[in-house]
């Protein structure tokens, strides 16, 4: 059984503009009446233990080392000719960078190596390291919290990309910036979606909306209406996992949109698409799709600790850059950390 917050005495406020909000970002205060900063504790290194910033960066460099020793091996004592050029291309497109990211940066480091006249292989490699990390810092993008009472997010993603694993996380980070959230169990299309959804409600002690069967649409409607009425500060709603071919499902999809638009003007706030870092140049299709459909807010991008090749983030900065706000390296919920472009580059280069 699931018991929805209590509704606690609202005390005396101050005028709405006078109220900062929460941002997972760095910790730094900004002068009023500008938002507060604040990081997500899981994310940054100013809030995190050391040690498990230290773990995070190494599994996070183990994830990646298949990318990271096929480029950077390259370099060892190499020339700095074609041959160098053709292998990096091969290398690049096998970490499911793609050909547009690919002939980009290739493009780009003859231009470096030209004007600035570099001559040794690490230089080069300095010089592609630079320019990875300069594709990359525009999908970095801070989440802000408080800019809507609730904040609406709504979920997508194909079954296996670990959606409702990622949604049970975020749930854990945002209380602990003091949010209280709810859950919408909108995903009626997968057999034990409701339950898994419901398990991690439980662990983190957050009330979730559902229905045995039934239109998920109206779930997610409920779920906003139930959070406007309590005072809760967040409703994530978990949607069906689907192919971006199944049309009529992504129909559904949009019909979730309206809806919950319907009830709440400007909802839903934030359209995240949780993608698999292992499943190369099918993910950019994903984001695509949804993007499309859905007009998404940002990505959360999960797996990197396995067989991930982990250039798929540089093929959406040249194809579809929407901000990466999380990145995945495994099942604990220490493993979510906000995308930080520099942190990346350097788990493969390092």
């Amino acid at each position: 059984m699931f018991s929805f917050f209590k509704k606690k005495p609202k005390p005396e406020l101050p005028p709405a503009a006078e109220i900062p909000a929460p941002v997972l970002t760095p910790l730094q205060p900004a002068a009023a009446p500008e938002p507060v900063a604040a990081t997500d504790p899981v994310a940054a290194a100013e809030t995190a233990p050391p040690e498990t910033k230290r773990t995070w960066l190494a599994r996070l460099k183990a994830g990646l080392s298949k990318t990271s020793s096929n480029l950077t091996t390259l370099f060892v004592g190499a020339k700095i000719d074609d041959d160098l050029y053709e292998e990096l291309e091969a290398a690049l497109l096998m970490a499911d960078a793609g050909m547009e990211a690919t002939l980009f940066l290739l493009n780009a480091l003859k231009r470096k190596v030209k004007t600035e006249k570099l001559t040794e292989a690490a230089q080069v490699k300095s010089a592609l390291r630079a320019l990875l990390i300069e594709m990359l810092t525009p999908l970095q993008k801070p989440f802000e919290l408080g800019r809507h009472q609730p904040l609406v997010m709504m979920i997508a993603g194909v079954n296996g990309a670990g959606k409702t694993t990622t949604i049970g996380k975020l749930a854990k980070h945002l209380q602990a910036h003091g949010q209280s959230v709810l859950l919408a169990a909108g995903d009626t299309f997968r057999a034990a979606a409701r339950e898994q959804l419901t398990v991690w409600g439980e662990r983190n002690n957050v009330s979730v909306i559902s229905q045995a069967s039934g239109d998920p649409a109206a779930v997610a409607y409920d779920a906003v209406q139930s959070a406007r009425a309590r005072g809760i500060n967040v409703v994530m709603v978990d949607t069906a996992g689907r192919l971006p071919t199944q049309l009529h499902l992504m129909e559904e999809l949009k019909k979730i949109k309206r809806v919950i638009g319907k009830g709440f003007e400007g909802a839903p706030h934030e359209i995240l698409l949780v993608i698999d870092g292992n499943t190369g140049q099918n993910a950019l299709t994903q984001v695509k799709a949804f993007d499309d459909a859905l007009a998404l807010t940002g990505l959360v991008v999960t797996k990197l600790d396995g067989t991930a090749k982990g250039g798929i983030i540089a093929a959406v900065a040249r194809n579809r850059p929407i901000p990466i706000y999380f990145i995945g390296v495994g099942e604990k919920i220490e493993d979510l950390q906000p995308f930080d472009a520099r942190e990346f580059v350097d788990a493969i280069f390092d």
